[in-house]
């Protein structure tokens, strides 16, 4: 009974040591790393879309989850980049907050072959669940352009929008566009976001995106939730935000943020209720 007391007190205390080591790596290392191990054997982005075509939403959204959640992804999606900004609380003081998001977004592949897969909101949540995350809201979108490296014009396209091979050609035109560009990058889709336009419509099934912002600032797509949840098409992206957000040097989820009618604004705009997830 005693050893099993000691055991258990080591364990717990290593399991606090390896809490504490993982938060000062992230603050130390100024990345937060997606807990995921790498597919041994990946298959590539050109791979993986020669093997959906023809696929329905429901189908492909599956694909993706199977990948994504087996380290089908490419090393540089698993390193997330830091955007810093600062609040003004009621007292005018000026609060510095740190949250941590993908370079790009969601992807299958390898560095040198991967592919952009868009996918529903709630495919989106799955894997956002699964790997300590969550989906952006306008508000941080439009901080996530300010600060991307990497800005690009976006490129529409009328034909087939919702169809795999089309998905498949946007990711190449973007491809051509950055030329081995490294870095933040946005411009190039419009973001599922986090839009309490979501619930003020009424109705439960449908998805909210922002965004495709032009080189001059300028979004193409002001927030819109007048799509069912389960249409795709090739303009929309998914961006990973780790769940952790530091506010003042503190660790907050971002749920408790959002549902703080004070902290809230700390991450949107928007005034009334507040959509958490999908």
């Amino acid at each position: 009974m005693v050893k099993l007391i000691i055991l258990m007190f080591r364990s717990n205390l290593f399991s606090s040591l390896l809490l504490g080591g993982f938060i000062v790596c992230l603050v130390s290392c100024n990345r937060y790393k997606l807990p995921i191990k790498l597919a041994v054997k990946p298959i590539s982005g050109s791979e993986f879309y020669n093997s959906i075509q023809g696929s329905d939403w429901k189908l492909r959204d599956s694909l993706v989850i199977e990948n994504v959640l087996s380290g089908n992804i490419p090393k540089f999606y698993s390193y997330f980049t830091p955007i810093k900004s600062t609040w003004v609380n009621k007292q005018q003081q000026l609060i510095p907050i740190t949250y941590y998001v993908a370079k790009d977004y969601l992807s299958v592949g390898t560095n040198e072959d991967f592919a952009r897969v868009p996918i529903t909101p709630m495919a989106a949540q799955k894997i956002a669940d699964s790997l300590h995350c969550f989906l952006p809201t306008p508000k941080m979108v439009d901080e996530i352009y300010e600060q991307s490296k990497i800005k690009l014009a976006p490129v529409p396209l009328y034909i087939y929008r919702d169809s795999t091979i089309t998905m498949w050609q946007h990711h190449l035109i973007i491809e051509g566009q950055r030329k081995n560009k490294k870095g933040l990058i946005s411009g190039i889709k419009k973001d599922v976001v986090l839009s309490n336009k979501v619930i003020l419509q009424g109705k439960n099934n449908r998805v909210a995106i922002y965004g495709w912002h032009q080189l001059n600032g300028k979004v193409i797509q002001p927030v819109y939730a007048g799509h069912v949840n389960w249409y795709v098409d090739y303009s929309h992206g998914i961006r990973l935000v780790y769940e952790k957000i530091k506010v003042n040097g503190h660790w907050m989820h971002y749920q408790d943020v959002l549902k703080d009618s004070t902290l809230k604004g700390i991450l949107t705009n928007e005034e009334g209720p507040v959509l958490l997830k999908y």
